[in-house]
């Protein structure tokens, strides 16, 4: 789909960190993104939006590597998708982790730190001061030693976001990362990431929260089968947009969106 809006590029000195060209993907040769041509540069900080199914989930599982697309070209920090582990973090939507697992807190969030270790290996010093810190930035240190299965949804969001800062990556994928959360905390996520991606991290969000979009993104990805508008928050005030985004309804200004299909 051809773009109706495009922001100024990044400084052509900041290298590319994701790049795709004539991209369709899908699940089971059913296409869900087509020709998506997109050029992601480091420290940028980008939202996804769209209605239910309309392909934001897919997107990020091609970046990641989980979805190997039916056509075109995927480089990612500078190489194949799955290549990078070390270097990408991606937290999925919150109801396909499975919580039935008997670990406390400061385990789940020690997962983010498996690429730093070597083999057989246990956690370092330098490991659990990276998970506490994690834990501080999301304001859940105080829950280190909860079994997980104890905690809310929100408490769990940010735990499984502890996780993703942990990592130390240079690039964050986040599928609906405040989802469960309550408006406070959500705006204290996105102030995080925004101050990320200010150190040079680069972040993909997708979320349904048109309202923290204008408030904090300077680049918008709006999608429908694949990227209809890229630019900055004031494509969503542009009617021919969002009819081709949200299908002909034009969603409040600004409001949630539930996105039940996960596409």
């Amino acid at each position: 789909m051809p773009d109706l809006a495009r922001v100024s590029s990044p400084p052509v000195s900041e290298p590319v960190v994701i790049e795709l060209r004539g991209v369709r993907a899908g699940y089971d040769g059913r296409t869900v993104i087509d020709n998506v041509d997109l050029t992601v540069r480091r420290g940028e900080f980008v939202a996804l939006v769209g209605a239910n199914g309309a392909g934001k989930s897919t997107l990020l599982k091609v970046i990641v590597g989980l979805l190997r697309p039916y056509e075109g070209s995927v480089s990612v920090l500078g190489s194949a998708p799955g290549t990078s582990a070390r270097r990408l973090a991606y937290l999925p939507q919150a109801e396909t982790v499975h919580w039935d697992y008997p670990l406390r807190v400061e385990d789940v969030v020690l997962m983010g730190r498996v690429a730093h270790a070597g083999p057989g290996r246990g956690p370092s010093s330098v490991d659990r001061d990276a998970a506490r810190s994690a834990l501080g930035r999301v304001q859940a240190d105080d829950l280190m030693q909860r079994p997980i299965q104890a905690l809310s949804g929100g408490q769990r969001q940010r735990i499984l976001l502890a996780r993703t800062l942990a990592s130390d990556p240079e690039l964050l994928l986040l599928d609906e990362p405040a989802t469960g959360v309550d408006p406070a905390t959500e705006e204290q996520l996105m102030s995080l990431l925004g101050d990320l991606a200010s150190h040079g991290r680069t972040v993909l969000v997708s979320t349904h929260d048109l309202a923290s979009v204008m408030a904090h993104f300077p680049r918008v990805l709006a999608m429908n089968g694949g990227i209809v508008a890229d630019g900055d928050a004031s494509i969503l005030r542009d009617d021919a947009i969002l009819r081709r985004t949200y299908g002909g309804h034009r969603p409040g200004a600004p409001q949630h969106i539930a996105d039940e299909h996960h596409a």
